[in-house]
């Protein structure tokens, strides 16, 4: 396949504003229509069949906010409150297995946050054996977890691999010093390739790099910069997320305004920008959204099939397996609900 080409004319086009895109039904459609009993039957109901299982844990904790974050997250450098959070997690996980088909087999498992390696390396252990208590995995799960380059170390890595984790999701956004600084997220260059380097060392199977356009002091050659670095580091896949301004739900995100954010025309050329330096020479293939893979990745693959999926996990090529999700903001998702 050749580099993409993106027509900004057909993109202004349908510019147009809309619910967030990651999800079906959007959150904004949620309600409380349906009462703990008719919710318990459904979920009987899903449980009398074995198909497979998708399970995800948010761990909300940061030590410090990054002013774009629209996630639910916790502030803190009382590192006790992790234990206390895991106590948690086991009572909900003990609730909930009482209604799972103990034969259904997790085939997925993801560790979302704020930041998971917020948990002292004994604690990521400590939850992946309470996890394995209470669910039967399959032989060849697709185990991922969401890494902060920042206050790690090898030992939280080590931690990982034994609590059965073989992908890593690494936090980048930005490898501009001044856009570092102006979201209030430092992380060296030097940082993150350490880090890198331990995950390939411990034989992680896939890393992903997450990377955000849209936010403060960023321009065209600026990411063409951070696009050089990525590239030269060759992850296995790439998110590249908009920068969603949404103060009015996050309001930390109001110091932004007072930075230098791009036009709206600027946003739309670092997304033509991304699309095309990623997609040249068949380096990565366009998954879709903002997702992107090497041309031998699982999700490429899939998509070449056409057997991709997409879920609140995001894209998936275990399409047939139920969300059972756990912790503050944790979204489950079943045919029947």
């Amino acid at each position: 396949m050749s580099m993409l080409k993106v027509d900004l004319d057909l993109i202004q086009k349908y510019n147009i504003a809309g619910p967030r895109y990651t999800s079906y039904p959007p959150a904004t459609k949620f309600t409380e229509s349906l009462s703990w009993p008719d919710l318990a039957e459904r979920i009987l109901e899903n449980n009398r069949a074995e198909r497979d299982l998708s399970l995800y844990f948010h761990i909300p904790f940061c030590e410090t906010l990054c002013w774009y974050c629209g996630c639910t997250t916790v502030i803190t450098q009382n590192h006790s409150q992790g234990q206390t959070y895991i106590d948690y997690l086991e009572k909900e996980m003990a609730q909930m297995a009482t209604l799972i088909n103990p034969r259904r087999k997790v085939v997925q498992l993801h560790w979302g946050g704020g930041s998971p390696t917020f948990l002292t390396p004994d604690e990521i252990r400590r939850l992946g054996e309470i996890i394995r208590r209470h669910f039967q995995f399959s032989e060849n799960i697709e185990a991922g977890v969401e890494i902060d380059p920042r206050r790690l170390t090898r030992a939280h890595i080590v931690a990982l691999r034994d609590a059965g984790f073989n992908r890593a999701s690494l936090g980048v956004q930005d490898f501009d010093a001044q856009v570092q600084e102006a979201v209030h997220r430092i992380q060296p260059q030097a940082m993150t390739e350490e880090v890198l380097g331990w995950v390939r060392e411990l034989g992680f199977s896939s890393i992903n790099f997450d990377l955000i356009y849209g936010l403060p002091h960023q321009t065209v050659d600026s990411f063409n910069r951070t696009l050089d670095i990525v590239l030269s580091l060759k992850p296995d896949r790439l998110a590249v997320f908009s920068y969603a301004h949404v103060p009015w739900v996050k309001p930390a995100q109001k110091i932004l305004e007072q930075k230098i954010l791009p036009s709206p025309e600027v946003k739309l050329q670092l997304l033509k920008t991304v699309i095309e330096r990623l997609t040249a020479d068949e380096r990565y293939v366009y998954i879709g959204m903002d997702h992107f893979a090497r041309p031998g990745d699982e999700l490429a693959i899939a998509q070449r099939r056409k057997e991709l999926q997409r879920n609140f996990q995001g894209y998936s090529t275990r399409g047939g397996a139920d969300i059972y999700s756990f912790g503050m903001s944790a979204i489950s998702q079943i045919p029947e609900a």
